[in-house]
């Protein structure tokens, strides 16, 4: 299983993320995945910067390791249309290390423009065209979609990389890993679930199937708990609620009973090399071929030294 380091943009300024980019491919991971925000989910994180201008940096400033979004949503605050001429810049000016990853989002960052937020099986439709409107865009020439969601005129992509990038779709239930395999080149998933992975297989993904191991890295199991407990109590929320609230002190009242002990399950806490392995191995057991490993701790560089020792 090949492993890289996860850059949140909730958490860290634009110019950090490029430096923690650079760190990452000179410890030797093999790749990148950058969130894409407007919002963070609490205050307390404290950033959101534009991915895509973070991606003209990293791509400026790293010569071997790939990079991909984690995800993008195509659907409401961006038109598929931008999003593919982004892509396509992206995976230009990175010839060939990038990947395009795709999700149906959250309310806390399609809102913004006053557009109502779908119902889930609206969202899952609204993204199998904007995935397809985005491949067209990619054939270059002059291109025309006119769809149940989505309408583009006579739009032409004059950068273009030499091949198309991978595009990789996010997927938490067995429909949406479903649409993985059949429109994606790979799965991007949050928990380690098995159902989702034979889902994607089933319905033809043969591509890379991405996850993350979230914790907090600090010196004791308890100073990484009080860390957790202010920059990232979201991590406790259950059902649909990450996708539906819409702002950040509305994560923060939905956490307001969450107790440090609630996050005990949901992170690795601590320096323990062996707990940070396990949660490793169990992506790895449920046959995911790559794992990006993040810290939600102010600190990145020692982090990054820590991680590194699992890329080997």
């Amino acid at each position: 299983m090949e492993i890289g380091y996860w850059l949140s943009s909730e958490e860290h300024a634009p110019q950090d993320l490029v430096a923690h980019a650079k760190a990452a491919e000179d410890a030797g991971f093999e790749h990148l995945v950058i969130s894409d925000h407007f919002h963070p989910w609490v205050d307390e994180q404290g950033h959101a910067p534009f991915v895509w201008s973070v991606i003209g940096g990293i791509a400026a400033t790293t010569e071997r390791i790939r990079l991909g979004t984690g995800v993008t949503c195509p659907l409401i605050r961006i038109h598929p249309a931008i999003v593919a001429q982004a892509a396509a810049t992206s995976a230009t000016m990175m010839n060939g290390r990038f990947f395009l990853g795709v999700g149906t989002g959250e309310n806390l960052n399609e809102h913004v423009l006053g557009d109502k937020w779908p119902r889930p099986d609206v969202r899952l439709q609204m993204l199998e065209e904007a995935v397809d409107a985005i491949r067209q865009l990619w054939e270059g020439d002059y291109q025309t979609v006119r769809s149940t969601h989505y309408t583009v005129e006579q739009a032409r992509l004059y950068t273009l990389p030499e091949e198309p990038p991978p595009i990789v779709i996010a997927a938490a239930a067995t429909n949406a890993a479903q649409l993985a395999g059949e429109k994606g080149d790979g799965l991007m998933a949050t928990s380690p679930d098995e159902e989702v992975v034979q889902e994607y297989r089933k319905a033809g993904g043969g591509g890379p199937m991405y996850g993350k191991v979230t914790g907090c890295f600090a010196s004791s199991r308890e100073q990484a708990l009080r860390l957790a407990r202010k920059r990232w109590p979201n991590m406790a929320l259950g059902g649909s609620l990450s996708q539906d609230l819409a702002l950040p002190r509305d994560f923060e009242a939905a956490t307001q009973t969450v107790r440090e002990e609630d996050l005990e399950e949901a992170l690795v806490l601590g320096d323990d090399a062996g707990a940070w392995r396990e949660k490793v191995d169990e992506w790895r057991d449920a046959g995911f071929t790559h794992l990006t490993l993040h810290s939600i701790a102010p600190e990145q560089r020692e982090f990054v030294e820590f991680a590194a020792q699992f890329v080997t």
